[in-house]
């Protein structure tokens, strides 16, 4: 079991990015266009050796509002609004497969929200079909989809199957009925456990379930029903979160009265009580919020250090190109990042002009191409070896990162990061605090360029 030093998370709870990508996306600018991303896509496929392909697609849809919810979604029963997005997002399939290699496979595929599975059954079957005739999968791509059980059906999930995906992933966030309550999401703990019924009986090769720690009403009691509910279910993988309250960001979080919140030192709690019962139930701890079964690849990529972070989270696909369509979602190919537009009037009218609806982006640079192969080592690997770095960037790695070195200095004498023989390694409890931890190599964090508002790190 995971030994919690609940004094040092206190020390470190600060905000921080989630380095789902370096630059974090608040340094995205709108001095990047379409017509940069457009440069890298051609340049990227001129290449004899480019890599394979990850494809995401955002369906932004949801029925109900769920206080909580930190993504880009719309609330809308109207039908002909969604066909409508449809139209658009096969408009933008169509424009991007132009210009890629017919040669390139797609090794991974994945749906977000919103909520994909509030598209209809056969909704799901004719996107899924579209995106099969347009790209070239390989027969052992990871397929994944996220669903809400709240007005899913078995038919749902046939469609699903039956298009090609492997993976589901669902939002528990927890049972108790006081909580759901004050967060506008009900979710019976009977309902989950009948989807995943239909889940195992449709042979789906992995189940992930989404639990938040920090909602309102929650104490380390009621929560533990839950993590013990959640470990009798079984999931492959399970991931915590952490409620970031921002209701400046996220204007329909003002819903969530700030003095529900659990008690900084009760949120604490709860967490170190999550850990060690998901630990001591046989979970790896793979990092941050993801734990995972010891058969699963998650845990068999974290141990032969082929453990890869994109903007979907732990991922063991690393060296893709990601193709991501959709209102706000990001791609991240050969050396940029490019965002598309967040609202779909811009999104469509730059589908009716023929062109890729990116709002903003960013050109990452020599330092950011070092800095980000360090942050996301650091982050899937737990170490780092300096006279690897040294090698494939030409650099001498104490002398570059000489700012990161000092800062390291605390962490070292708290027991959360050794250094030995010029390699870096940090501690089982230095998992927890991993993002504090790869601050310390963030140049914009380093030259003061960082303003963006981030969520706490714990």
């Amino acid at each position: 079991m995971l030994e919690i030093n609940l004094d040092l998370i206190k020390k470190y709870d600060r905000p921080g990015p989630r380095y789902t990508s370096y630059p974090p996306a608040p340094h995205f600018n709108e001095s990047f266009t379409h017509e940069h991303f457009l440069d890298e896509i051609i340049r990227t496929n001129n290449s004899e050796n480019s890599p394979d392909l990850s494809l995401y697609f955002h369906i932004p849809f949801c029925d109900t509002l769920c206080y909580f919810c930190g993504c880009n979604m719309i609330i809308t029963r109207n039908r002909s609004r969604i066909q409508e997005y449809i139209k658009y997002l096969k408009n933008e399939i169509d424009l991007v497969r132009t210009y890629i290699s017919p040669d390139r496979k797609v090794v991974q595929l994945h749906w977000g929200g919103g909520t994909p599975t509030y598209l209809n059954p056969d909704e799901i079957s004719d996107l899924i079909s579209f995106i099969n005739q347009s790209f070239d999968f390989r027969e052992s791509a990871e397929e994944g989809c996220e669903i809400d059980p709240r007005g899913l059906t078995k038919e749902h999930l046939s469609a699903l199957k039956n298009g090609g995906f492997n993976r589901i992933s669902m939002g528990v966030q927890d049972f108790n009925e006081k909580v759901q309550k004050a967060v506008n999401r009900i979710q019976p703990e009977d309902m989950t456990r009948q989807v995943v019924d239909w889940i195992r009986e449709l042979k789906f090769h992995s189940i992930n379930l989404d639990l938040i720690y920090g909602l309102p009403f929650q104490t380390v009691e009621s929560f533990s029903k839950t993590v013990d509910a959640i470990i009798d279910i079984s999931p492959d993988r399970i991931a915590v979160f952490n409620y970031a309250h921002v209701p400046w960001l996220k204007k329909h979080m003002a819903l969530i009265k700030p003095e529900d919140l659990p008690a900084p030192q009760e949120k604490l709690e709860i967490l170190k009580m999550t850990i060690q019962k998901l630990t001591t139930a046989g979970y790896i701890f793979i990092g941050m919020d993801h734990f995972a079964k010891p058969t699963d690849e998650l845990a068999l990529a974290l141990k032969e250090k082929q453990l890869y972070r994109n903007f979907q989270g732990y991922s063991t696909h690393a060296g893709t190109d990601l193709y991501a369509m959709g209102i706000t979602s990001i791609s991240q190919i050969g050396n940029v990042y490019a965002q598309n537009f967040k609202k779909e009037k811009e999104y469509f009218d730059a589908l009716n002009n023929e062109i890729l609806p990116t709002e903003r982006g960013f050109h990452l640079t020599e330092d950011d191409l070092l800095r980000r192969h360090v942050i996301t080592r650091l982050m899937c690997d737990f170490e780092i070896d300096f006279n690897v770095i040294d090698k494939k960037f030409n650099i001498e790695f104490e002398k570059y990162f000489q700012w990161s070195m000092n800062q390291l200095v605390e962490f070292i004498a708290d027991g959360l990061v050794e250094i030995k023989n010029r390699k870096l390694t940090v501690t089982e409890m230095g998992r927890l605090l991993i993002r504090n931890i790869a601050m310390c190599f963030d140049g914009y964090i380093e030259k003061k360029e960082d303003k963006a508002k981030y969520s706490r790190t714990v």
